[in-house]
């Protein structure tokens, strides 16, 4: 009979030859040999069961193991992409992995600098640019953007660019705007983030009662979500816990 530490053993030097041979960073060898049997089974759930699976909800878990072990690891392989060809593709990449990591200065930077020449009036660029400008506190800017959006038809007229058009105009001080954008941005968005913002917004406005309500159906949603989903939700839920109570 094997010992226990002798499967852990061959169950660490098994998953250290994926490694190798799929060509994974080197820090996972370390994580796996002298985190075992912890560090294989990491490697399990981040590496091997996303690949064999290949549906969406295995690739956010692996991706969400990965980003919890190296939260930098795809800002600075974007920006190698991006150094290395600085193509419009890896610097929309770079400015969301920036975004990511809170550099919004950074992130509208590279939006502007992709967002030329053919693709000067790409919608997602755009959007992602006036989204950068919004966390930079630069709503006016951010809006002119949105509204040139808003010109380019159906391209312009999606749940994120209308929540984006709420946050703008939330922080112009067009409260009666704002309301309408976050409302129909909050009844079809996918996620949690419309209706958490909208929920920060009813209590800023001093709407408690509607924001708790709001607040609660955020949590009846939750409730119900599939749990490769909940940590995400759970950030947004506390946004608009964090408003509520403080509007009360």
């Amino acid at each position: 009979m094997i010992p226990v530490f002798g499967l852990s053993l061959v169950f660490s030097v098994a998953l250290c030859v994926h490694a190798v041979r799929t060509g994974q960073s080197m820090y996972w060898l370390m994580i796996i040999l002298l985190l075992q049997p912890l560090g294989g089974l990491v490697y399990l759930i981040a590496i091997v069961l996303p690949g064999m699976a290949g549906g969406p909800t295995a690739r956010r878990l692996g991706q969400g193991a990965r980003a919890a072990l190296d939260p930098t690891r795809e800002y600075r392989e974007a920006k190698a992409a991006s150094d290395d060809t600085p193509t419009v593709h890896n610097l929309m990449r770079l400015a969301k992995a920036s975004a990511a990591q809170g550099r919004h200065d950074e992130a509208e930077q590279l939006y502007a600098r992709a967002a030329t020449g053919i693709h000067a009036d790409d919608p997602t660029l755009l959007l992602g640019r006036a989204v950068s400008l919004i966390e930079l506190g630069r709503h006016a800017e951010a809006l002119s953007l949105l509204d040139a959006l808003g010109r380019d038809g159906d391209g312009g007229r999606t749940p994120a660019t209308a929540l984006a058009l709420g946050r703008a105009y939330e922080g112009l001080g067009r409260i009666s705007e704002a309301d309408t954008a976050y409302q129909w941005a909050a009844g079809r968005l996918p996620g949690l983030e419309g209706l958490a913002r909208y929920a920060a917004f009813l209590a800023h406005c001093g709407r408690t009662q509607e924001a708790t309500e709001t607040l609660a159906e955020i949590d009846r949603r939750l409730a119900g979500a599939n749990p490769a989903f909940r940590g995400e939700g759970r950030v947004w839920r506390d946004l608009a816990a964090r408003a509520v109570s403080e509007g009360r």
